[in-house]
């Protein structure tokens, strides 16, 4: 199954605050407990509720961060693709 190409930009903020936040919160938790038995738990949950945050945070700075490097970059996105990501 294919999903629209309208549906890319969400798809990409979600997949990499999935990522990311599952990176960042294994860390954390490692530094936090060690190397505990119950690592994986407590793992998975910081991981979830991180994700619930970075998903919306990526969604809202995704856009504000593509025109903040296209002005630092001098590539100004054409306001017909502008309009689409905002």
């Amino acid at each position: 199954m294919k999903l629209h190409p309208r549906w890319a930009p969400a798809l990409s903020g979600l997949m990499l605050s999935g990522m990311m936040s599952l990176l960042v919160s294994g860390i954390a938790t490692v530094r936090t407990l060690g190397i505990v038995p119950g690592l994986p738990a407590a793992w998975s949950s910081a991981w979830l509720s991180s994700w619930a945050l970075a998903f919306p945070a990526v969604a809202v700075l995704a856009p504000l961060t593509r025109r903040a490097v296209a002005r630092l970059t001098g590539n100004e996105a054409p306001a017909q693709e502008r309009a689409r990501t905002d």
